[in-house]
């Protein structure tokens, strides 16, 4: 057995729970996408939510599956090698380490341009806005270096305000501002118009797909959660689901409280949820909005640096990755991945720098949202085609009979979003705006290919690694079998 560094397991489920749904968070995967999914569908693009959030539920239950099997820190990287092989299973870990730093730049910029809106500033120009962003990626570095404890409170605080954010906002809107029937749900994007569009859904779910990843997280810290065979297969599927289910009555209690459907159709109100919450409560509560968005946003981002480093820990312990020998280090104090995390946060500020051009940001943020279902489909699409084989051996959570179904049923659903975000939808605007995620993903891949062409040995190479002891692997192994499937 292969002697590795050992991570501290400073997570229980709950805790792993959290970590998750403040990844996903309701605050970002609503109100980050509600004004595109109006533009392109109208009140009728809440169904795209409902859609997402099924097809997700299903990607769910298969993550789950696999993370009881190979509970090892760096989840869809450790999964897909496992399945496929060492070289695939790199490429799947290369493409998702990257999506997470971009999104975790994007949601910084984000950040930056609420923050005067809350401090009741004038918006700040493009140098401010970098100086804030990059400040507020530092703050995020120093909390993931001061360990667990730290980011434990501040998801408790990003918890509370998702619960002010999103739960008792709808709670109030449906109570006591309800503007529109529900049969405006079935209304598109043109007010002139009655109806339904599969193109407005469509294009609606591209952006609703931005919203709903993440719950895949509680994989990336499996080695640092208390029984992860069992935890982090229920950290995830409660992850998907209680968020999912807050974003769904959360988009439909805004929609249903839009004062005039005119003035947001048209596009003569920007920000809709902001127009809806200030019509309903006053300039004072868009304010408090605003800070809560912030919240969800920085809380959002912690986790995301968190899952980066870790994807690039996992890479480093097995000698895959440039300077592996520094970047595997963890702090004696607190078993923290420090070297990783640092150097997370370093190419999550070069990526912020880089973006700066209009074109470069327009690409990364395309390609973030294709980039998380371009790294589930590589271990989802693995599974499915290799699940039926004698080889596969479950954890304590396996989906049983019912993965026949369910795991092709989650391939063919990622294959089909990850198509529908890439879709060259918009032929007025220029074609590398229209094809931004196969130039992102071509330039991650290309960068990829530098860094593994002189490591190809090295990684064909690679040695499994399991969590813990060989007897407690192989004790887990024969609980797993004896353990009953789900269905």
């Amino acid at each position: 057995m292969t002697t590795t560094p050992t991570l501290k397991k400073a997570f229980t489920f709950q805790s792993a729970f959290m970590f998750s749904f403040v990844f996903v968070s309701p605050i970002v995967a609503l109100y980050g996408v509600f004004a595109l999914v109006l533009g392109a569908a109208g009140p009728s693009g809440w169904w795209s939510f409902l859609i997402v959030f099924a097809g997700q539920i299903i990607v769910a239950f298969v993550f789950a599956e696999l993370a009881s099997r190979w509970p090892i820190e760096g989840s869809l990287y450790q999964w897909a090698r496992r399945l496929v092989g060492n070289h695939y299973g790199w490429f799947t870990g290369w493409i998702y380490m990257w999506t997470l730093a971009i999104a975790c730049a994007g949601g910084s910029f984000i950040t930056s341009q609420f923050l005067p809106l809350v401090l009741g500033l004038e918006p700040f120009d493009l140098f401010t806005q970098i100086l804030v962003a990059l400040g507020t990626l530092a703050v995020i570095m120093v909390l993931n270096l001061i360990g667990p404890k730290a980011i434990k409170a501040v998801v408790f605080l990003a918890i509370m305000a998702e619960v002010v954010g999103s739960v008792a906002l709808a709670i109030t809107l449906f109570l006591f501002f309800q503007e529109q029937p529900f049969s405006v749900l079935l209304q598109g994007a043109d007010v002139t118009v009655p109806g339904v569009t599969f193109a407005g859904i469509a294009a609606a779910a591209a952006f609703v797909g931005w919203g709903f990843v993440g719950f895949e997280s509680a994989g990336d810290i499996a080695e640092e959660v208390e029984d992860p065979r069992r935890n982090v297969p229920k950290a995830i599927i409660a992850a998907i689901l209680s968020v999912g289910t807050v974003v769904v009555v959360s988009a439909l209690a805004l929609i249903i409280a839009i004062p005039d459907l005119g003035r947001v159709l048209s596009g003569e109100e920007i920000d809709p949820a902001a127009y809806i919450v200030g019509s309903a409560l006053g300039e004072q509560a868009v304010v408090l909005l605003f800070l809560l968005i912030i919240v969800g946003f920085v809380a959002c981002m912690l986790a995301t640096q968190m899952a980066s480093s870790r994807v690039m820990w996992a890479f480093a312990r097995d000698n895959a990755f440039p300077a592996s020998r520094w970047i595997k280090r963890l702090s004696p104090r607190t078993s923290n991945p420090n070297s990783a995390i640092v150097v997370t946060a370093i190419l999550t500020m070069l990526i912020l720098v880089a973006a700066t051009t209009g074109p470069v940001y327009a690409t990364l943020v395309s390609f973030s949202t294709a980039g998380f279902f371009i790294s589930f489909a590589l271990p989802v699409v693995a599974h499915a085609l290799t699940r039926h084989k004698s080889s596969w051996t479950p954890g304590p959570f396996s989906l049983g009979k019912a993965g026949k179904v369910l795991v092709p049923l989650a391939a063919v659903w990622v294959v089909l979003e990850l198509i529908n975000i890439a879709w060259p939808r918009t032929p007025e605007l220029d074609w590398w705006q229209n094809y931004s995620v196969v130039i992102g993903l071509a330039g991650v891949l290309s960068l990829g290919l530098i860094v593994w062409f002189p490591r190809r040995s090295t990684i064909a190479n690679l040695p499994i690694i399991e969590p813990g002891s060989e007897d407690d692997h192989a004790a887990e192994t024969a609980e797993s079998a004896a353990t009953s499937n789900i269905f």
